[in-house]
C-alpha cells in the first residue's frame, strides 16, 4: 500500500523525510509525496485528504478526531519562534494590516496570544499569503507588518526590515516551555500497528539524515526555493533537533500548554482528555 503524505518544501522537512521518501528506510512503507505550504496542508488535514501530513500545531483541535499526533518528525524547539517584522522600528500594530502565513498556523496563534496581552486596541486587517511572499509585501508597503517563519529569521535584514517582536522569546519567557510549531499527523483509521510503524520509520529517517547529512543535500537543494546553502543549513540546524526525534515530556507539555491557553482565550476548541494520545 502506498500512503499519501504532504509536507512543505522547506529544508527541515526535506531533510527529515529524505531517506523515507527515497526508499532508503528499511521496512518503511511506500509514500507518494506532495509538497505544499503550511496553509494548504492545514486545509488538507481539515478535509481529511491525506494519510500523513505536516501541519501547524494550532490546527490540531480541529483534526484530532480523524488524525493522531505522531511523536516525532515535527518542528518544536527553543529560539526558533516566529517574528513580527515591519519597515519601521517600534511600529504600533494597533489597527495595522498584518500578513500571516495561515490563520490556522501556530505562528498566528502565538501572535494572537501575544497581541491579546500587548496590543490592547487589536490589530487591523489580517491578510493570508504564502510565507515566502510576506517579506516582499512588507518591504513594498502592501501591508504594515508581517508574521514570518522558517528561514526568514536569518534573512529579514536583507529586505531592510526590522523585528518588532520575537514571539518565541515571548512564549518561552512566559511559559518556560519550548515552542511548538509544526506537527506530523496520520490518520487514525490506519490502525495502531501502522501508526507505530510510521513513527519508527520517521525516527529512522531523521537519524539517517543526521548520520549522513550529505545524502539529503540534493533533495534539500532541489526544493529550497532559491535559498542559499548556508541559510538552508541554518534552517535545518534550528528546526531539526531532539524534539524531532521524539517529543518527550517537554514537547507534549508545550503542545498541551499552547492549546490549553488558546482554548481558555476562546481561540481554539478545547482538547479532549486523551486527544494527544498516539494510538
Amino acid at each position: 500500500m502506498t500512503l499519501r503524505i504532504g509536507y512543505s518544501p522547506c529544508p527541515n522537512d526535506t531533510f527529515v523525510f529524505d531517506a523515507w521518501a527515497h526508499g532508503r528506510v528499511p521496512g518503511g512503507p511506500a509514500v507518494e509525496v506532495t509538497f505544499a505550504d503550511i496553509d494548504l496542508t492545514n486545509g488538507m488535514a481539515e478535509r481529511g485528504e491525506y494519510d500523513i501530513l505536516k501541519v501547524s500545531y494550532a490546527v490540531l483541535p480541529w483534526v484530532l478526531d480523524d488524525y493522531a499526533l505522531l511523536p516525532c518528525g515535527g518542528a518544536l524547539g527553543r529560539g526558533c519562534g516566529p517574528l513580527v517584522l515591519a519597515r519601521t522600528p517600534g511600529l504600533d500594530l494597533a489597527g495595522k494590516t498584518i500578513a500571516v502565513p495561515s490563520e490556522r498556523s501556530t505562528a498566528y496563534l502565538l501572535f494572537r496570544l501575544w497581541a491579546a496581552d500587548l496590543v490592547p486596541g487589536g490589530v487591523g486587517e489580517v491578510v493570508v499569503m504564502p510565507f515566502h511572499e510576506i517579506m516582499p509585501a512588507v518591504r513594498e508597503g502592501k501591508v504594515d507588518a508581517g508574521l514570518v517563519i522558517h528561514e526568514a529569521r536569518f534573512t529579514y535584514q536583507n529586505y531592510g526590515l526590522h523585528r518588532l517582536v520575537d514571539l518565541g522569546e515571548h512564549w518561552e519567557s512566559t511559559t518556560s516551555l519550548p515552542i511548538p510549531l509544526g506537527a506530523i499527523i496520520a490518520k487514525r483509521s490506519l490502525g495502531a500497528e501502522t501508526l507505530q510503524r510510521l513513527a519508527d520509520t520517521i525516527r529512522t529517517s531523521v537519524r539517517m539524515a543526521w548520520d549522513d547529512p550529505e545524502a539529503s543535500r540534493p533533495y534539500v537543494r532541489a526544493h529550497a526555493q532559491e535559498m542559499s546553502a548556508t541559510v538552508a543549513d541554518q534552517h535545518i540546524g534550528l528546526y531539526v533537533n531532539e524534539f524531532t526525534a521524539d517529543l518527550g515530556e517537554d514537547g507534549y507539555a508545550a503542545v498541551r500548554g499552547l492549546l490549553t491557553r488558546a482554548a481558555a482565550e476562546g481561540l481554539v476548541p478545547p482538547l479532549g482528555r486523551d486527544a494527544l494520545a498516539f494510538t
